[in-house]
Formats: structure tokens, sequence, C-alpha cells
């Protein structure tokens, strides 16, 4: 799931060639971002585009011979003039009159010829570690292989796979050798594989053309240095110092001849804007808010001593489980400091809850790309592989983080509680001198694991995603202030990170304190069960069979297999009634219908009804298994194939309560559920109490901040 999409977007014909183009956000100032086609398209610039349509108009194109774009095999197609040509097309088509132009590699080549042949049309230049010609040295590894460009190599190895037949032969094994030397950041394993899919989308013979094709009418280093020398517009340089693909001397020396901007990163490599989007995001914004004479907003500030403390409270919005635990969490925090103000940042399904409860939302919150959204998108069925989902979730985690950054640079917030917000953590980590006030972290489970079917490539990348977080947290251990276990020690599953690193427990032992589980509901008494029942129109004499999966919209097929399940075992239960749960994504009328079953969408306070059900059959997701656990209901859980939080660390902390009944999706069939229903029924509950005091004990715990 994307997390800008475009409000137009369509292709130009230039002659013969169809150029695609997408138009976002709607600012005075136009932002044309032009990717270094044909290697790769305008996907280079996701974690860009979200973050700059909030503030500008966006126009992003495919260039030539990658994406969307035609994809022409003649050198005579991928000439300077024909990329310039297409620029003017999309400019035109799109009505856009002037632009600053963002380009990055060789694309800024393009960008300098346009702005020379079309002055009137550009405002300015973010150039990304540009590769722009004659000015500055070439590396190294470019001026050895160039000779033998056209050369039938027997063996080539590293550098000289740039060679024609190699691109045309072995197009893969150059991409990946090219990537692999550009991300010189380690655990960049996501930018790598985004950048190869790019590549592969278009062909060797494509690229070879691209190559040949820059080459042809290419000007005398007299003429471009005109053309360089006649730059009047502004400038600004982006440019990685370890840059090994465009030296980094060739960036600084272009801005100091067009007297610009000069942003050098030290210790990023070619791909900056996807490895540091944060740092680039900030360095375009400021640039472009400057050259277009950007008015400050009036502004009121209140003196330190002069105001009430305020906390900005992150929930996660994947499932609706969250939402009840913070809510507690909040509610004893405010009784322990009763002048504290409360704001949140999050989205659907999880505002409608805080609104109903009287909570503030930040009006913030409408500008974050949907979470829930895109986990539901990621599942197939019974099937989420949650670790890829939550990898591929990186470009609405920039977008939520550039929007989360400017909230609490404006809200002077003395404390930030972020209930397994990811993006701020990790990019709190990646960019540490953006971190403002006390910060409290909070999670139920620690360390990525792997699923058996992702083989030992999957193993390698969740042990560098865990190597990451361990790394991060030993160098700026000041990002987490507080961090919370959501849980008991035991509770922390007995594995290892990965090869050469921590065991999780022991690891999580010495860099969390425990809170206990929170519930977020104490479950009823004998008494008060009877009572509550009585209320929610469950008789005496029936059994209540509750199926629920949760608020992410991910489930249906679960939904579908109870209900076929449900008048199998009612011929053995006949007092069985059914009462299933769709949640706010999933249609009530998309599911079939049977006598004593009812069918209900959202429903308020859930737990509730779970607390005095006779029988659940639930997803393996945490809050609802534990709601069920601390009441004290027997359950059927059946959690997400290749969803490691449900297969393995939500399943250890049921196995420490004694609690619920393990189901494989896969291996149950309606018949097999529907007697799993009835034994589970009739089986005698004895699981560990689940404690209540959980959210004091959190709140207790982040009161120490604030």
């Amino acid at each position: 799931m994307r997390a800008s999409i475009p409000h137009e977007a369509g292709t130009v014909d230039r002659d013969g060639a169809d150029i695609y183009y997408e138009v976002h956000g709607s600012g005075q100032t136009t932002l044309f971002l032009v990717p270094p086609a044909p290697i790769t398209h305008s996907k280079i610039f996701k974690a860009q585009v979200p973050y700059l349509a909030r503030h500008f108009r966006v126009v992003a194109m495919d260039a030539r011979g990658n994406g969307r774009s035609g994809q022409p095999t003649e050198k005579e197609k991928h000439t300077r003039a024909e990329n310039v040509a297409d620029m003017l097309a999309v400019m035109d088509v799109t009505e856009t009159t002037q632009a600053v132009l963002v380009g990055h590699c060789h694309a800024n080549w393009w960008c300098v010829e346009f702005a020379a042949r079309h002055r009137d049309r550009v405002t300015g230049l973010v150039a990304i570690e540009p590769g722009v010609p004659y000015i500055g040295p070439v590396q190294q590894h470019w001026k050895d292989t160039a000779p033998n460009w056209e050369a039938e190599l027997d063996d080539p190895q590293g550098w000289a796979l740039n060679n024609r037949h190699v691109y045309l032969t072995e197009h893969r094994r150059w991409i990946e050798w090219f990537f692999g030397q550009q991300l010189i950041e380690a655990h960049s394993t996501k930018q790598f594989e985004d950048a190869v899919e790019w590549a592969l989308e278009s062909t060797g013979a494509v690229l070879v053309a691209g190559e040949e094709g820059i080459e042809v009418e290419a000007p005398s280093k007299e003429d471009f240095e005109k053309v360089v020398a006649a730059i009047d517009y502004p400038v600004a340089v982006i440019h990685g110092e370890l840059d090994i693909c465009q030296c980094v001397e060739r960036g600084r020396q272009f801005a100091e001849r067009v007297g610009g901007e000069l942003h050098i990163l030290e210790g990023a490599g070619h791909l900056a804007l996807a490895r540091d989007p944060v740092k680039v995001n900030q360095i375009i914004k400021e640039f472009v808010d400057r050259l277009s004479g950007a008015r400050m907003n009036s502004h009121t500030w209140t003196r330190g001593m002069n105001r009430r403390k305020k906390v900005l409270y992150l929930s996660s919005p994947i499932g609706l489980g969250h939402v009840r635990r913070d809510l507690a969490i909040a509610q004893e925090l405010k009784r322990l400091q009763p002048e504290i103000e409360i704001d949140w940042l999050t989205q659907h399904p999880v505002t409608p809850v805080l609104e109903a409860e009287g909570e503030r939302v930040h009006p913030a919150s409408e500008w974050l790309a949907s979470e829930s959204g895109h986990f539901s998108d990621e599942s197939h069925g019974h099937d989420l592989h949650c670790f890829q989902a939550l990898r591929s979730m990186d470009e609405i985690l920039v977008a939520n983080f550039m929007v989360f950054q400017e909230v609490v640079e404006e809200g002077l917030y003395d404390l930030v509680i972020g209930d397994e917000a990811w993006d701020v953590d990790h990019f709190w980590h990646e960019n540490p001198e953006l971190k403002r006030g006390e910060h409290a972290w909070m999670t139920d489970f620690v360390g990525f694991l792997p699923m058996p079917d992702g083989g030992d490539h999957e193993a390698y990348l969740t042990a560098d995603y865990n190597a990451e977080m361990i790394e991060h947290i030993e160098r700026f251990p000041r990002i987490r202030d507080k961090a919370i276990f959501v849980g008991n020690n035991d509770d922390v599953i007995p594995e290892v990170f990965g090869d050469g690193l921590p065991k999780i427990r022991d690891w999580t032992e010495a860099h969390f304190e425990f809170s206990g589980y929170v519930t977020g509901f104490t479950p009823p008494t004998s008494e008060e069960s009877a009572s509550l029942r009585d209320e929610l129109g469950f008789a005496e004499d029936e059994k209540v069979c509750i199926v629920t999966v949760g608020g992410s919209g991910i489930g249906q097929s679960l939904l579908e297999k109870a209900i076929a399940a449900f008048p199998i075992a009612k011929r053995t239960i006949p007092e069985l009634r059914m009462i299933a749960v769709a949640g706010p994504r999933i249609d009530p009328a998309s599911l079939t219908s049977h006598p004593g079953l009812e069918v209900h969408g959202y429903v308020d306070r859930l737990y509730r009804h779970l607390s005095v059900c006779d029988l659940a059959v639930v997803q393996g997701g945490l809050t609802t298994t534990m709601e069920l656990a601390a009441a004290k209901r027997p359950f059927l859980y059946f959690p997400l194939s290749r969803h490691f939080e449900q297969n393995y660390h939500v399943r250890h902390r049921l196995d420490q309560y004694g609690a619920g009944r393990y189901m494989e999706y896969a291996s149950t069939d309606p018949d097999a559920l529907a007697a799993a229903m009835v034994a589970e029924l009739a089986r005698r509950i004895d699981y560990r109490d689940v404690e209540t005091d959980g959210a004091l004990r959190a709140a207790k715990l982040i009161s120490e901040l604030i």
C-alpha cells in the first residue's frame, strides 16, 4: 500500500514512447522529481513524495526506460535531448508552468540541460548525488572499466561487470553487484531489495541503450562549462560522503561552481534519499521554503514554567488491541497526575474508540497513512507474513514519522508515549538530534523471528533487523528514556535474536522494565457475569460462541470457516448460539447466514461480551486471547499463517498461562472445528490468573518521566 495516492496520473506520448507521470498534493510551489532512468523509476522518491506533497504540489515521472514508461532499446532514444523533451512534455501535460527540479544521480545532467533550454520553467534545483560531466573526479572503477565496455570477457568479476555483454546476458548479476556497492550503510537489506526490484522492471538491452545514449551528441567540456556558468537559479546539493557512484568531490565542486548550498551527509552512500530519508526530506523542504519565500504562520510561545504538562500518546492502529490498554494506562496516568494533558496521534480504527471515550485526537492524525489498511492489503486468506508486511510498510513509516516530527516540534510535549510506534523509535535512533522531550517506549514482544518457510534468507533478515535495533539502543540509550514490556519476564520468548546475537529474554531483562499484562478491564465476578449476560441478552440456557477476528480486516476466511462449522456443532449442542463479529473493515453482508447465527460489524467494548461468553473462536492476536485468558473463558485460537508474533510470541505467552487451545487453520476443516468447539465447551478451565494492576504499574513507570 502506498503512503500517498496520486490525484492525477497518466502518460504522455513522446514520439512513440509513453512517459508516465503522477501528481500529488496541491501547494502553490511545484516540485518535479526526476529519477535516473533507466536503472530506476519514480519509486526511488517514495520516501519523499508523501511528506513533500503535504506542503507542495509534487509531480513525479517514470523517465523513459523503466517503470510505467516506454522502454525503447535504441540508444538514439535515450539521449539527453530526449529526456529533456520528456520533462517538458510532462510539465506541459500537468500544466506546470514552473517547478523546483529534484534530480538524482545522472538525472541532474538532464535537469541542468532542461534549465538551460527552458529557464523560465525552473525556479530551483535540488541535486541529490549529482552526476554531471566534467565536474569533479570520476570514480576509479568507472575509469578502469570504460575501455572494456564492449569486450566479451571470459569471467568478469566485481566492477568488471560494468560491461555491455554482461548487461545483456546477466542483467540481474550486474544490478545486484551495483546496488550492493552503493548501499554502504549497514542494515540496508530493504533498500537493496527495492533498488534491485526497480532496476529489473527494465531490461539489460534498455540499460545498454541508456548508457550509450547519454554519449550521443554529448557536449564538449567547454560547452557544458558555459551551461553551468549560466546557472542563476538557487541550487541545493545533497551528497553522501561515501558515494562510490558519484564522488562527493563532484557534488562539492558543482555546488561551488553554481554558488549553491552544499549538504554533505557523512557516513552516507549513493542512495541517501532512500537510506536517510528523514534528513533528505528536511533539507529539501527547508530549501524550497526559503526560495519560495514561505511566510511563518502566527505562533504563540508559552514560557516553560507557564506550560501545562503535555503528553503525546501514540497508539498502534494495527487492530484494536493496543487502544484498550492504552486508554487504561492513560486513565491511570491522569489519576496519578491530574494536571497533565494528553493528545493522541493515531488513526482509524483507533480514533473512533478514543473519541467515544472523550479523548482528544490530534487533528494531524488525518494526515497519517493507514497502517491497518496496509496490513489488510498484505493478507491473503488466513495468511499474513507479518515480518515482511512490516518491512514493506517502510514508505508508510517514513511518511507517518514526518507527520509525528512536525507535531512534536510544534506541540512542545514533555513526554511521548509510543505503544509500538515503530516509526518513531527507528527514526529517532537514526536521527537522534530530532528527539524532543522524554520518550516512553512500550511493546508486548521483543525480537523478530523467522518462519520456517523463509529458510536461511529470512533468518538472515530477521537477525539483521534485530541487530540494528540492538546497535541503536547500545549507541543511543537516551532515545528510550523508559522501555516497558507489557507483560512479565517469563512472557518473553526463550529464543535468540539470531546467530551471534544475545538471548532475547536476557537482553530484554537488561533493557526493559516489566508492567505485567494490561487487559484494560477487570474480569467480572461470577455474580457480575450473570448480570452482564442478562444485560447483553445471553440467555441462561444457551451456549454463546463468539467469533471475532479483530479490527484490521484480516480474517474473513476464519469467520467463514467458523460459520460453516456452526450448524455442525449445533447438531451436538442444540443450545449453541453463534455471534460473528466482522469488525470495522469486513462487510457483515458478505458472510453466510444460518439459523441461530448473528453477524455484527463493529461491537463497542467487545471485551465485555467475550468476558461472559461460553466459547470464543479467535485469531492469535495477543489482546483478544489475553482478555479471554483473564476472564477464564474457553477459546480456540488460530494464529495467522506466517505471522511470527502470533505463532511464537503470543503462543508462548498463552502457554505460560495455560490458556486457550492452539489450532492450525490450514489443517482444520469445518468438521474438525465443530468437534473442537464441542470439546472445548466441555473442558474444565484452569488458567493461571492474569494480573489486574498492569495499567497502574505501567502508569507509575511512565509517571517517573514527567
